[in-house]
């Protein structure tokens, strides 16, 4: 193992927690490891929404592109960050186990906005996902844009007028950061593999691949395909609404999914039980379901607006 693997991650302080996670994997293997941050696109413009600037990939090219060059030999990202259809010449190495999969809502002062009929509640997000579900619970809201890396966030929350902003709960509970002031919002399903952490390297790196493997997690590989499967069928390559998840308990995968118009106004969803032996296509299935209610629709509506 005199082989040195460079584990190449953004730089922020969550991007950072996660690849030490895989590093501290491999470094108790007995293998030689090394951490080289590269800055995102993503993590340059900070203004732009993501859905002008093409969410997909925005955060995990510029690590993809390392690899390609082989400047480093493993990426670390946030599943739910990876574009469903992966770069040529790069694979999944390892899916780590299953974080909190929630979202939760931050407050300025306390919760009690929420149950005023009339007010007009200013609640900050840069994700069209939780936009979307937001404005359907609540479409009296204004939903203000907000980018950055996790510390980012909660200090342009502290010095806005706004009354609370939206992160995942694994983002803020991985580097300790998560206010007292907080809840969870246990009516709002997650993005596809949110929670998941995810190593990719060269499809033709056998050293690597081998060494990730230890940690592949099957259940969380599982149940987040399952996901991604209903997001690729879905999606048609635009940045549309789409919320998903699954798990198993007893031998058997639960999966919940939905799919927005932007605005909250209209809705579609979706759930299903099978046993995880015969879970094969029932993302892709949902899916289907799904584009067959209408959900074909506020697609294609979608995909002029914003592509």
């Amino acid at each position: 193992m005199d082989k040195i693997i460079r584990i190449g991650t953004r730089e922020s302080q969550l991007a950072m927690w996660q690849a030490h996670q895989v590093n501290s994997l491999l470094t108790a293997q007995g293998y030689r490891t090394e951490l080289v941050p590269i800055k995102s696109e993503g993590d340059i413009d900070l203004v732009t929404p993501l859905y002008e600037i093409g969410v997909q990939g925005i955060f995990t090219k510029s690590l993809d592109l390392a690899l390609l060059n082989n400047r480093i030999d493993i990426a670390v990202h946030s599943f739910k960050d990876v574009p469903t259809q992966l770069p040529r010449q790069i694979v999944h190495a390892a899916i780590l186990e299953r974080g909190p999969v929630k979202d939760l809502l931050v407050y300025k002062k306390d919760t009690s906005f929420l149950e005023q009929p009339g007010y007009i509640a200013s609640i900050a997000t840069s994700s069209v996902r939780r936009k979307a579900q937001w404005l359907r619970r609540y479409p009296q809201h204004q939903l203000h844009n907000l980018r950055g890396n996790v510390n980012t966030r909660l200090q342009k929350l502290a010095a806005e007028s706004w009354d609370g902003a939206i992160f995942a709960v694994a983002g803020l509970e991985r580097i300790n950061v998560r206010p007292a002031n907080s809840i969870d919002l246990d009516w709002m399903l997650p993005a596809p593999a949110q929670g998941a952490v995810v190593a990719v390297c060269r499809e033709d790196d056998t050293y690597c691949l081998e060494a990730c493997a230890a940690f592949h997690h099957k259940e969380t590989a599982l149940t987040t395909h399952i996901e991604r499967e209903f997001l690729r069928t879905l999606m048609g390559g635009c940045t549309t609404p789409i919320s998903a998840y699954a798990y198993i308990k007893d031998n058997t995968v639960h999966f919940s999914g939905e799919l927005c118009s932007l605005d909250g106004s209209q809705f579609f969803s979706t759930s299903r039980e099978t046993a995880a032996e015969n879970a094969a296509g029932i993302g892709k299935a949902a899916a289907e379901e799904i584009m067959a209610q209408g959900g074909a629709e506020i697609v294609a509506q979608i995909r002029n607006a914003t592509c």
